[in-house]
């Protein structure tokens, strides 16, 4: 039988996929979430785990490094995924990509008058075509992180970025003004490997297209 490599996103993603991926008998043979190793074994001799970073899952799958990867729909609007079957929305890790700003500044009023308004982002790309696409004129400012300090300290007017109960947004002082898209997580595979390992990566996908009640 063929080994299967499977590319995990670390973090709260990593909490809801174990379990998803338990339904499919892929079972760590230590929990990678306090386990050094990258490269985790598994009950299968034959599956094996890489734990990275959320922005290089795809690259990872990409180039066949890994056979599968799971991560969320926002890396893969922000880098293209290009060169990857995505067969599986996996309903998991589920949040919103948003506009927030300050609860005092005059979001509407902004974008009626047509201001240039300064926006910072680590989703520079996704927030530039929402933009462009509502013909906004706006200064994307790139961060990888505190994105609510930006409107705090002056440093953009608002923010893109991802929300989960809004808990982090409201503690600050700032409130959604515009809802880009909902986001979820992906099954991505390795089309070389879809051909080539099919005996191993077509009843993974059946399994968890089951778990998730969607057709593979």
């Amino acid at each position: 039988m063929a080994t299967l490599t499977l590319a995990l996103s670390k973090g709260r993603l990593l909490d809801e996929t174990l379990p998803l991926l338990a339904r499919a008998d892929i079972v760590p043979a230590l929990d990678p979430r306090t386990s050094r190793k990258l490269i985790v074994a598994t009950r299968d001799p034959n599956v094996s785990l890489v734990i990275l970073r959320a922005a290089d899952v795809p690259t990872y799958v990409q180039y066949g490094a890994a056979d599968v990867g799971v991560v969320g729909s926002d890396v893969l609007l922000e880098q293209g995924g290009e060169g990857l079957y995505q067969p599986l929305d996996l309903r998991i890790g589920r949040c919103r990509l948003v506009v927030a700003a300050r609860r005092d500044f005059d979001w509407a009023r902004s974008v009626q008058r047509g201001a240039r308004i300064g926006v910072a982002t680590k989703y520079v790309n996704t927030a530039r075509e929402h933009f462009a696409a509502k013909g906004m004129h706006v200064d994307l400012i790139k961060l990888y992180g505190s994105m609510e300090l930006a409107p705090l300290a002056g440093l953009a007017d608002a923010i893109v970025d991802l929300v989960a109960t809004g808990n982090t947004l409201a503690a600050n002082g700032l409130v959604v003004v515009e809802e880009i898209m909902p986001i979820s997580a992906r099954l991505i595979v390795n089309p070389a490997a879809l051909k080539l390992k099919r005996d191993v990566v077509k009843p993974l996908l059946d399994t968890l297209a089951s778990a998730v009640g969607e057709p593979a």
